[in-house]
């Protein structure tokens, strides 16, 4: 199952080899591949660090303040904000199970942030270097995310080229790791990925918190980390969701499959808002743009189940409820046949019913982030949302026909989600303000 990473909108590629990635993930036995793409330099100096002595990545700016993520911080549990209390619930169904897993993410999430504004003061002071020429690795690190992004996320790598610098070079480096993390299992090596190299991926993703990366496009994110509020839940809880893809191919219920789209899809929300950042003048709640942001990610990833019926079910894959299919009259025999019914049409119908639920209640959170952030993230929402709109028009048909989003469409959509973008935060409470 493809990942809908928050701002992928052109068409999922193979790109493993292109990160010289792993020449062998057998049992967790990794081989860095040599690559045009991995710094030698990187390597030589990394292989010269003791196992005691981190990496610090330097700030690339001596004054980055984080007023951008607005004032209103984290406020009471029992303040539980509309829209989370929606997202939550659309299904109509959902347990307190799933729903208090992913909002106690958000709460933690929300915190950092009100934590890194009262200690903001403390922004300008430039981590220490600890070898010399650290500045220009990092540089071509975050070139060469930058790079990938370009190729493989066309449309929202030019809305990034309107955020400052800090921010644009780390929503590159977020991407290219969750690139490389869907990849894992998802990738041309995927046959051969085992519980332990996603153990070992983990430790990796610890150690480059820890400012101990291992190659170049690790050290991108771990520069990002250090100077963004940033959490590692996130990121974990997405690997979480690559362990599900191993064990699991069946869902019984939407609550199940809420919980496997937040791991690797809802969590993407979750790790860019610190760096896109609220708009000063917001009057949402830090939480509650999280939520906003974690709909978004719901969405997409549904979008994108809908969209790949066929295609995992090739695979022997169904990303759908199971009582749900058994309440319409459709069971796994149905999925396998490939045949479009009346009972399927209906199914879907009330499918993309939900998925639209919370691109609507995402649409409520992108205009709360900073003016220099909305553009990517309207262009990825239309982009994406469009993608239903195809299924419809294809008669339902996601067995034989994929739905797509033709490049003339992009263009004309690309102008409006400007104009979106345009939009301010509303200065009065609503919806996503406390209650």
């Amino acid at each position: 199952m493809s990942v809908a990473l928050l701002w992928v909108v052109t068409p999922n590629v193979e790109i493993s080899n292109c990160f010289g990635f792993f020449d062998s993930v057998r049992d967790g036995n990794w081989l860095l591949e040599s690559s045009r793409f991995i710094s030698r330099d990187w390597g030589s100096i990394r292989a010269k660090k003791s196992r005691k002595q981190k990496w610090r990545s330097c700030s690339l700016s001596t004054d980055l303040k984080y007023s951008c993520v607005g004032e209103s911080g984290l406020e009471s549990g029992n303040n539980f904000c509309v829209l989370s209390s929606m997202v939550a619930n659309t299904a109509g169904e959902m347990t307190i199970s799933s729903e208090q897993k992913v909002y106690d993410v958000v709460l933690k999430q929300a915190a950092l942030v009100k934590k890194q504004l009262r200690s903001s003061v403390d922004l300008d002071v430039r981590p220490d270097i600890v070898l010399p020429g650290n500045l220009s690795l990092l540089s071509e690190a975050y070139d060469r995310c930058g790079e990938v992004c370009a190729e493989y996320a066309k449309t929202f790598y030019l809305g990034t080229l309107l955020m400052t610098p800090e921010r644009r070079r780390a929503i590159w480096a977020i991407y290219v790791w969750c690139r490389r993390t869907d990849e894992l299992v998802d990738g041309p090596n995927a046959s051969h990925i085992t519980p332990t190299a996603l153990d070992r991926w983990e430790s990796r993703l610890e150690d480059l918190f820890q400012g101990q990366p291992f190659d170049m496009l690790d050290a991108a994110l771990s520069d990002t980390v250090a100077k963004f509020p940033v959490d590692i839940q996130p990121f974990k809880d997405m690997i979480e969701g690559m362990r599900m893809d191993l064990r699991k191919s069946r869902y019984k219920n939407f609550d199940e499959l809420y919980l496997y789209c937040y791991y690797v899809a809802g969590t993407v929300g979750l790790m860019s808002v610190p760096v896109m950042g609220i708009a000063p003048e917001s009057q949402a709640t830090t939480e509650c743009v999280y939520n906003a942001a974690l709909a978004l990610g719901i969405a997409n990833q549904l979008t994108n189940i809908l969209r790949d019926v066929g295609e995992d079910a090739t695979r022997g894959r169904i990303y759908l409820p199971q009582d749900e299919l058994a309440q319409a009259g459709l069971s796994d025999e149905d999925i396998f046949a490939g045949k479009v019914t009346d009972k399927w049409r209906n199914f879907m119908k009330n499918q993309i019913k939900r998925a639209r639920m919370f691109f609507d209640e995402a649409e409520k959170g992108v205009k709360e982030l900073s003016a220099a952030s909305r553009w990517p993230v309207w262009a990825s929402l239309l982009l994406y949302s469009q993608i239903l709109d195809e299924i419809e028009a294809n008669d339902y048909n996601n067995f034989t026909k994929r739905a797509y989003v033709s490049k003339g469409k992009k263009l004309l959509a690309l102008p409006i989600a400007y104009t979106r973008a345009l939009i301010p935060p509303s200065t009065t409470p609503s919806l996503l303000s406390k209650a």
